[in-house]
């Protein structure tokens, strides 16, 4: 499946026991050995009473990962596709906490992604206190960020164009920068107009990819933090275009947008 490009393996672990070890969801993700994605999904089943499903998510490096805002638009999606529920309102748990999934008629997704959580011990990132702005040596080169956790850490950049900034090799100090325990997400946002965005993210363990959901809200959120921004934004991704709605602090971020299954198949690990 994918969200704007942004692609994934999704896995029914309900009706078939699955435990993946790191080199099988590598050779699961490389394009030339496996199937190839940028994300491994599982969907596994809850025991709690209030929450539908357990949404886990692994990077194509291997490792897991709290959250993945195009891999919850595909999870949901994916659970109506394959008959697993015919609710238009989705309660999946992640590593991160619960987030609520909405079917659209249209076949889009909305997703409450929660509050973005801005203090840095919270994110995490090694800062004294809390700022909408912070300096961030990158390789010798002085870069304006903002950090936040939209349940995966995320640190945001106003770049004046997309198409020429330094994605790949600022991206990569970024994510591995020493303030950052956990690794970073890293975001390169220009800004159109203040309800219009362009962004580009190079994702922790995956690199740059062609579109990242929770980067989107995080490129908003410090937007209107920053003041640049409204509360409804259109943020265009290499792959396509999200909408993006956040009123202020204590508030969740909203993020709409469409999921799409291109083949099914079976692979022997």
């Amino acid at each position: 499946m994918h969200g704007l490009g942004n692609d994934f393996v999704v896995i029914d672990a309900i009706n078939q026991d699955i435990d993946l070890t790191d080199d099988q969801v590598r050779l699961i993700a490389d394009r030339h050995f496996g199937v190839g994605c940028d994300q491994l999904l599982l969907v596994e089943a809850s025991e709690t009473d209030d929450i539908d499903f357990i949404y886990r998510i692994f990077n194509a490096d291997g490792g897991e990962v709290e959250q993945c805002g195009n891999g919850a638009r595909c999870f949901a999606a994916f659970v109506r596709e394959k008959g697993l529920t015919n609710q238009d309102r989705i309660r999946v748990e992640t590593a991160s906490g619960v987030i609520e999934l909405y079917i659209q008629p249209d076949g889009q997704v909305t997703v409450d992604m929660g509050t973005p959580k801005l203090n840095p011990w919270k994110i995490p990132f090694n800062a004294d206190t809390r700022l909408d702005e912070y300096s961030l040596d990158v390789n010798g080169q002085m870069l304006k960020i903002g950090a936040v956790s939209m349940g995966n850490p995320h640190a945001v950049t106003i770049v004046e164009n997309v198409d020429t900034a330094a994605v790949d090799e600022l991206g990569a100090g970024i994510e591995r920068h020493p303030l950052f325990p956990n690794r970073v997400n890293a975001g390169f946002m220009q800004i159109v107009d203040d309800s219009h965005i362009r962004l580009r993210v190079f994702e922790r363990g995956a690199g740059e990819t062609l579109a990242c959901g929770t980067g989107a809200c995080a490129a908003v959120v410090i937007g209107r933090l920053q003041g640049h921004l409204a509360d409804s934004v259109q943020v265009d991704l290499p792959g396509g275009s999200m909408q993006i709605s956040w009123q202020g602090e204590a508030s969740p971020v909203m993020m709409t947008g469409p999921a799409t299954t291109v083949f099914e198949g079976k692979i022997t690990v």
